[in-house]
């Protein structure tokens, strides 16, 4: 005689939102004629980004659910 298997029914899951902090290392480039030229002009914001970069680091700030 068969005896058919009783399985709990698999929760539902949820959609959760979360806030997320990430910080990653990027590649800038900027033209200066020297070195020191270059890291004021990055300092203030001038240049634009050459590669995305990898994530260093990720921290949870805020979930919601």
């Amino acid at each position: 005689m068969a005896v058919a298997s009783r399985r709990e029914p698999e929760p539902a899951l949820k959609m959760f939102h979360a806030t997320v902090l990430v910080t990653r290392a990027e590649e800038w480039c900027v033209e200066a004629a020297t070195a020191e030229e270059a890291r004021e002009l990055l300092a203030h914001g001038c240049g634009h980004r050459c590669h995305l970069g990898d994530r260093v680091h990720a921290e949870v700030q805020e979930l919601n659910g």
